[in-house]
């Protein structure tokens, strides 16, 4: 059990802090302090953190333990950075993929990932843990990482006191719900409060205007019921009507193309816009870390500068403490002279990709206020300290690591939620970049939609199978499964469908009551009639098939000249080919008839049962388009058809169709039909109707059974077949009483990655024994790697080099799992 909780633990963790508590901070602190768990849903920038900060001062104040938890590196860093400030280094933590600071701390920061490795290896360092806090905890959503949120909340010890910290999601009690059923007691606390007002704007051109008309409702807070400003809406009209314009004035030589006016404005042109409008410092989110280092090479292109001598001065010598233990070799590899230049002019990038001391100097440079313009990726809104006055959008689309696709609410709030300083700034600003592209409509129902659905990506992965049959075997992974967050959505989405099936069920009942019970023979009997129906309609589809491709044969095998009568349609009649068809799949031969008509016939126009009835000469060239051409042609065909036995085509059309080959099942039907009791019966058709109603009832309610068989057991099937797999590779053995997992098996346990079972099979292989350390990063980088490129991805068979001349197979997918387990 975690350690008591003193009693007077929120009024001394409130002692320590520079500002008093906000209501919904003070309620989560206290349900801690009362031993529940609890899930904090706030907007951005409200000061969630505080409720986790708590979670560690009770764990220190107990004598416990506490585990910090982040989606990224960077937001782990610099949450371990806050801690060591406040509580010292001897007692905080770090445990990243690259980093292990006194990982045997009372309290560490780390990473997801590196918690749910620890909870499968059984890890020592979680005896004693009596605290975990999951920031951005939102993040299970994500579709390649979510999983290991839910894997961490499922695995981790009962004992475990769970703090969850979340952006505002619509579906929060039902979050908490799910928490609650597999955590134990869990408060759930939600505030939709901005501690600072947030503006919305679209930048056209050099132009600033508001998203909103806040006449009559102040900045966006609710935004529900504000409307587009209409000063907007009438600016960016002229635009388009003066772009249109545009496209009808003549263009100089080596001017082709819309006039400068009419593009989106430069980066030192955005930036230079929000310094006269006291908007800076600001942050520009570009979804590349390639847009982010060429947006600051185009700043330093213009003659923008945001520092005065004095910012400049303090920004060398910050840039030169951190950079000092940094060869000069590195520093020119690294590009560090314009690094350095932009930074002094107060401009940087953010990104992953950057050195991390290159990365840590801009966020203390900006955080303080000296760095005025930072392009960024979306990773600095997850959580990471540095917020700004403004936020700057210059696309609305984002890459997902597959294709591109416009931003959800929830993502559009998460990058906006930067914008606006608690204590600093009374307001914050987001601006979109307008391009003809951009719907003013579209850019409000993303800025008016402050919740969103939070939705489970959980699903077994060939990694979390094979831990799960090492630890607990098939039937524990699957009680485990069903605890999911997946599994309790999915449960929670049938109760309608259970309804309607309740709701089915009760009319069977009454209508098996008219009928005579649910084995009455009207039932046998009209399940007859449906069987000799359905026959029928197959028969007829057949029929139908056959004759086209009669048909169709036909038409491909008429040769020029040809002298025919199409059977069908209003050309009805002789004609004569002109051009046999070009397409043996759909084939439309160019024909003649006596009445002049020129055109192409398909098979609709034409019957298979009918041969060439004989043939005629055409001239060389046959002009088909030239109306004496066409006449001259229908008297020489109604000349040489004069002595042809030709059939009408109107009797073809009504004559009696050809008598289709015996059906002995449908025959044999139909005589079960008329020697059945009920087929002399009076009242037979009056019973048939009610019996019909009660099999379709009967028929949908089976389709919703199958839905909700697929729902609240596909999770499991997805576990079913894996193991069936690794079983077949060789990593489980179903040899025993029960499944083991072999030597294999324990390496792939022990990769993490979402290409798991690819380096297992390589690694086990050995292709990668030979090649050195340059080789060897090189092949590495084949299942790291995520190609922004369209593709297909590899396909059946494919190979991957490996080094000289060995190679090793990606054999296809044998349980048709492409695509859903990663």
């Amino acid at each position: 059990m975690p350690p008591d909780t003193p009693p007077d633990s929120v009024a001394a963790f409130t002692a320590l802090l520079p500002f008093a508590l906000d209501g919904f901070q003070r309620r989560a602190c206290d349900a801690l302090a009362h031993g529940h768990g609890v899930l904090v849903c706030a907007p951005t920038g409200a000061g969630k953190t505080v409720v986790g900060e708590f979670a560690v001062h009770l764990a220190l104040a107990a004598g416990g333990k506490c585990f910090y938890t982040t989606p990224i590196k960077a937001l782990s860093n610099q949450k371990h950075n806050d801690l060591v400030r406040r509580y010292g280094s001897d007692r905080i933590g770090l445990l990243t993929g690259d980093q292990n600071i006194n990982g045997d701390a009372d309290v560490v920061v780390m990473t997801t990932e590196v918690l749910r490795n620890m909870l499968y290896a059984d890890s020592p360092a979680l005896r004693g843990l009596s605290f975990v806090v999951m920031d951005e905890v939102h993040f299970l959503a994500d579709r390649m990482r979510g999983a290991v949120w839910e894997e961490v909340i499922l695995h981790l010890p009962e004992a475990v006191r769970l703090v969850s910290l979340s952006a505002t999601v619509s579906n929060a009690e039902e979050f908490g719900g799910w928490i609650q059923t597999v955590r134990g007691d869990t408060t759930v606390v939600v505030d939709e409060h901005r501690p600072v007002p947030l503006w919305q704007h679209v930048l056209v051109g050099k132009r600033l205007l508001d998203l909103f008309d806040y006449r009559a409702s102040g900045p966006a807070r609710a935004g529900r019921d504000l409307l587009v400003d209409p000063e907007l809406l009438r600016h960016i009209s002229h635009r388009r009507e003066a772009d249109r314009l545009a496209d009808w004035q003549p263009r100089g030589r080596g001017r082709a193309g819309r006039p400068t006016l009419f593009r989106t404005p430069g980066r030192p042109d955005v930036i230079g816009v929000l310094e006269q409008r006291d908007l800076l410092p600001a942050i520009t989110f570009i979804f590349s870390r390639a847009g982010c280092d060429a947006a600051v090479k185009q700043c330093l292109r213009s003659s923008l500068r945001l520092t005065t001598d004095d910012e400049r001065t303090r920004i060398a010598e910050i840039v030169d403490r951190r950079t000092a233990d940094l060869d000069d070799a590195d520093l020119i590899v690294l590009d560090f002279h314009e690094w350095r230049e932009g930074l002094l002019r107060g401009l940087a990038a953010h990104h992953a990709g950057m050195l991390p001391t290159f990365r840590h100097t801009v966020e203390e440079l900006f955080t303080a206020g000296l760095v005025k313009a930072v392009f960024a990726t979306e990773t600095l809104a997850l959580g990471i300290n540095m917020p700004a006055r403004t936020v700057v959008l210059e696309r609305l689309v984002k890459f997902n690591g597959e294709q591109h696709l416009p931003l959800t609410p929830g993502e559009y709030t998460q990058l906006t939620g930067r914008a606006g300083r608690r204590g600093i700034d009374v307001e914050g600003h987001a601006v979109v970049l307008w391009n003809p592209d951009v719907d003013p409509a579209e850019v409000a129902g993303l800025a008016s939609t402050r919740t969103f659905p939070l939705r489970s990506s959980f699903a077994p992965t060939y990694n979390m199978t094979i831990n799960l049959v090492h630890q607990m075997g098939p039937e524990q992974a699957h009680q485990l499964l069903e605890r999911s967050f997946a599994q309790y959505q999915a449960d929670r989405s049938v109760v309608g469908l259970v309804r309607a099936v309740e709701r089915g069920e009760k009319l069977l009942g009454e209508l098996a009551a008219e009928i005579g019970g649910r084995e009455a023979p009207i039932l046998d009997y009209v399940r007859l009639r449906a069987q000799i129906a359905e026959r029928e309609r197959a028969q007829s589809r057949s029929s139908r098939l056959q004759r086209r491709q009669a048909a169709n044969d036909a038409l491909t095998a008429l040769r020029r000249g040809d002298i025919i009568t199409i059977t069908h349609g209003r050309r009805g009649g002789l004609a004569v080919v002109l051009e046999p068809a070009r397409d043996d799949d759909d084939p439309r031969p160019l024909v003649l008839t006596e009445s002049r008509w020129a055109g192409r016939i398909s098979s609709a126009d034409y019957s298979g049962a009918i041969a060439p009835m004989g043939r005629m000469t055409l001239p060389k060239r046959v002009e088909h388009r030239n109306p004496r051409a066409r006449r001259d042609l229908a008297s020489a065909l109604t000349s040489a058809a004069a002595g042809l036995d030709v059939p009408s085509a109107r009797r073809r059309r009504s004559g009696p169709q050809a008598e289709p080959d015996v059906d002995p099942e449908l025959a044999s039907l139909r005589d079960r039909v008329r020697a059945h009791r009920v087929h002399q019966l009076p009242d037979r058709e009056d019973r048939a109707r009610v019996a019909e109603r009660y099999l379709k009832i009967e028929r949908e309610n089976d389709q919703l059974r199958r839905k909700i068989a697929a729902a609240t057991n596909s999770l499991a099937h997805t576990f079913d077949r894996i193991v069936v797999l690794l079983t077949e590779r060789g990593f489980i053995d179903q040899a025993g009483d029960a499944p083991s997992v072999t030597d294999d098996g324990r390496l792939l346990a022990r990769i993490y990655s979402e290409s798991d079972l690819l380096v297992a099979e390589c690694l086990r292989a050995g292709v990668w024994d030979d090649l050195d350390h340059a080789e060897l990063a090189a092949a590495l980088s084949a299942v790291v790697y995520e190609s922004r490129r369209d593709g297909h991805g590899l396909g059946d068979g494919a190979e991957i080099p490996t080094g000289g001349s060995r190679r090793v197979a990606v054999q296809p997918d044998p349980a048709g799992l492409c695509g859903r387990v990663r």
